[in-house]
């Protein structure tokens, strides 16, 4: 597939960091990869050229040397800026932050990046055991235990219906990262069989990211509750 350079539109939010790329960042990702959507949403949402460059897993063109090179645990993503290449999503997005952001996306803080970071985990942790994992059995027929996913994500999603209740956003009134790193999974639960109905509160947080200027989806499958 062919490499498509994303232009964002100019009415998107300013970029107010000192740097900006040379030249687009390249994002090698799988579309249907909420860890490459929350890396291309957070791009989009800095108003930053990117590439998008699509790795054929179903080829295992991630397992491939020059891929390895790249990322040696062989996942996606991973983004070229320059001379410099980064795997992880979550680390991937504390670079972004930091290089391209002046303090909204990743505050300075303690105690206010410590809330991120807090989030951060989340998203390595329960979120990806639960939702993520629940929509792996669905989407990608991985054989996991969806029971014990599914309960994962509704004991996660219980949690941030409470503290959802009061503020606008998981660290605080503003977005940060922990809401972009959390997002893709918890938008497209239902495709692993996890109901967001019963979760008004995560249902009206999912609508004000969404909202934010330079938003992009990630594709939807048809999949679980979804179909």
């Amino acid at each position: 597939m062919s490499p498509v350079i994303v232009h964002v539109k100019k009415e998107f939010i300013v970029n107010t960091a000192a740097d900006f790329p040379a030249q687009p960042i390249r994002l090698h990702r799988f579309f249907l990869s909420g860890h490459s959507h929350r890396v291309e949403l957070f791009l989009s949402l800095l108003k930053l050229p990117y590439e998008l460059i699509d790795v054929d897993l179903a080829a295992n063109a991630h397992k491939q040397p020059a891929f390895l090179a790249m990322n040696a645990f062989g996942q996606v993503p991973v983004i070229q800026d320059g001379e410099m290449t980064l795997a992880d999503s979550n680390a991937i997005l504390v670079y972004l932050a930091k290089k391209y952001d002046a303090g909204q996306w990743l505050p300075r803080d303690p105690v206010a990046a410590a809330a991120v970071q807090r989030w951060l985990s989340i998203a390595a942790g329960p979120l990806a055991f639960g939702p993520a994992k629940a929509r792996l059995a669905t989407v990608f027929k991985a054989p996991v235990n969806t029971d014990e996913a599914i309960a994962q994500a509704n004991k996660l999603f219980a949690v941030m219906e409470t503290e959802l209740k009061t503020s606008s956003f998981l660290a605080g009134d503003t977005p940060t990262i922990a809401d972009i790193a959390n997002y893709t999974y918890i938008a497209h639960a239902p495709e692993g069989n996890v109901s967001l109905d019963p979760y008004p509160q995560l249902r009206s947080w999912l609508k004000r990211i969404e909202a934010l200027p330079g938003f992009v989806p990630m594709a939807s499958s048809k999949a679980g509750l979804a179909a």
